[in-house]
């Protein structure tokens, strides 16, 4: 049976994407059932994609995969509504210079302390003088009641009482003379004390003087220094001018990045907008990329092909810095990790300058990381520190130019470094992500780029400097389970050079290829037949034929209950071509 009509692709979307962590929970918890869920979902899939073996389907590719129009006709009325309106704000922000500017803030807080200190004073005031009022009527009362002359019996009577009196004073008093001391001392106590708050209270009235003067200065200053920073009306963002009166197609581009970040809310994305431009300042972004970071970093990413929407393509090799030398490089010391994120900001701007920023352009990346060999959560600096800084700041400063983050390789503990980093991203962002496990990471990354565009390495047939494909058709054919598929690739012409690519997803068949001559007298081996692991990636090969005819590959799933998906491509290169 041959095969070379290709097989009419069905697109599907199937992916696995992050899952938000909803509360704080155990470690060790959290990597159990996630990893648990996921293999659980893997393994249904795999259920549901036996039961379908009987039909040919081939490769999923994703179907909700194209980029958000940018072309104002397409969008919806509240949509349309939010970039006019940002385009108002922006406008008059930059026309009337107050894109920077903050508004002036009076200390409202710390004024009302200090009237609260000044109240509180006044009272303490007025009590004081209250007790000096009472006491001076207590004196003019006990002046009042003294005794007058008294009768010569009722004196004797009077005196015998006071001696008696006497006598017990005098014994209490040589009983307990301690108590009166601790009286005296108690009273000398409460008056220093009083003292101590009025001189306290005296003191905090000078300090929240103090704070309000010079809260007042710095909010001064602050603002002098914001009026001196003044908008330029060419003010332009990744080369694309921002006043929206200029008229350039790519200035609504730029503005639907920020509000779609925002879910269309206009004065978040003009907050954020803002937040942007004043980050890059502060970073000197815009003279990123004459900066050279070594070739160490360089070794661990890569711009290499498209995917199926023309999007660049970069891959992160995190495997790298499992290299205790350039570990240290990136993550010993404070200076080498603001260097680390520096030269993740230049590696974006790089990006964006592959981009083509106007409606209907390619607007966005695709970033594909690479988790093989990958140090793990134990290396805090890399994944909790430094990595977790890059993706908020690139979240923030960056909005929608990543339009999906492929992780590949996915080791376990990857899903308790995915339950800590959840909760500082945006719904929108966590969309983007996918994620693959090891068997899964051709047919992954086959759903969003096509197979002439990935790396040998990840199963597909790009290779570096190749010299014998350029723009030839990857055709694929389904082998269903038990049974054997053939492909030929015909060579109408003797002395010519054949040469084919073919990729088995999963592999774990039997392989073979052979030469036919066109007379079918007899065959020539190419290739004997062999039993093909999983491991296995693409094969080329190449036969020079001195008479015509065709080669044969045969892919034999007699043994196997699952199918299996050929992907191949081929050329014929005559004396007369060459």
């Amino acid at each position: 049976m041959t095969a070379e009509v290709k097989v009419e692709e069905k697109q599907v979307e199937s992916e696995v994407v992050i899952a938000a962590a909803v509360a704080p929970v155990d470690e060790e918890t959290t990597v159990k059932a996630v990893v648990e869920e996921e293999v659980k979902a893997a393994e249904e899939i795999e259920n549901k994609a036996d039961e379908d073996e009987s039909k040919p389907k081939g490769v999923e590719k994703s179907a909700s995969f194209k980029e958000e129009s940018d072309f104002f006709s397409d969008l919806k009325e509240s949509e349309k509504k939010a970039l006019s309106d940002l385009k108002t704000k922006l406008e008059e922000a930059i026309v009337e210079n107050t894109l920077f500017k903050k508004k002036k803030e009076i200390p409202v807080v710390k004024v009302e302390k200090k009237k609260e200190a000044e109240e509180k004073a006044e009272e303490e005031k007025k009590a004081e003088a209250a007790v000096t009022e009472d006491e001076k009527k207590a004196e003019t009362v006990v002046a009042e009641e003294s005794p007058k002359e008294e009768n010569p019996k009722e004196k004797a009577a009077v005196t015998e009482v006071a001696k008696s009196e006497a006598v017990e004073e005098a014994v209490v008093a040589k009983e307990s003379p301690k108590e009166e001391v601790k009286t005296e001392s108690v009273v000398v106590k409460e008056e220093d004390a009083e003292e101590e708050v009025k001189a306290e209270n005296v003191e905090e009235e000078k300090k929240a003087e103090a704070v309000v003067t010079e809260e007042a200065r710095a909010e001064t200053v602050e603002e002098e220094e914001e009026e001196d920073e003044t908008v330029d009306k060419d003010i332009e963002l990744w080369g694309v001018p921002l006043l929206p009166s200029k008229g350039a197609e790519g200035t609504d581009v730029i503005l639907l990045k920020f509000l779609r970040a925002r879910d269309f809310r206009v004065n978040e994305a003009f907050e954020m907008l803002k937040k942007t431009l004043k980050w890059r300042k502060q970073q000197n972004i815009d003279s990123i990329l004459g900066e050279d970071f070594g070739e160490d970093l360089a070794s661990a990413t890569c711009m290499n092909g498209v995917d199926r929407e023309s999007r660049p393509v970069c891959y992160n090799f995190h495997g790298v810095f499992g290299n205790e030398e350039l570990y240290q490089t990136a993550f010993g010391s404070e200076k080498n990790k603001e260097k680390f994120l520096r030269w993740r900001f230049q590696l974006m701007e790089k990006g964006i300058q592959k981009l083509d920023l106007k409606p209907g352009g390619v607007t966005s990346l695709v970033q594909i990381h690479d988790l093989k060999n990958a140090p793990g959560v134990t290396r805090k600096q890399l994944w909790w520190v430094t990595v977790k800084r890059a993706i908020q700041d690139l979240q923030d400063n960056y909005p929608e130019f990543v339009s999906r983050h492929i992780l590949i390789n996915v080791p376990f503990w990857f899903y308790a470094f995915n339950a800590v980093l959840s909760p500082f991203l945006t719904q929108r962002t966590k969309s983007k992500f996918v994620v693959a496990r090891p068997a899964k990471v051709t047919e992954t990354l086959l759903k969003y780029i096509p197979a002439e565009e990935i790396p040998v390495q990840y199963g597909g047939f790009k290779r570096e400097d190749d010299t014998e494909f350029s723009n030839e058709a990857v055709s694929e054919v389904v082998v269903k389970p038990g049974s054997t598929e053939t492909i030929e690739i015909p060579a109408p012409e003797a002395q010519g050079t054949l040469v084919w690519d073919i990729e088995v997803l999963g592999w774990e068949v039997n392989y073979k290829e052979e030469f036919v001559p066109a007379d079918e007298g007899y065959t020539i081996i190419v290739q004997k037949g062999k039993r093909v692991g999983s491991n296995e990636g693409p094969i080329r090969n190449s036969f020079k034929n001195s008479e015509s005819g065709k080669i044969v590959l045969t892919v034999d799933n007699v043994s196997s209950k699952k199918k299996r998906v050929v992907l191949y491509r081929y050329k014929t290169k005559t004396e007369s071509s060459s």
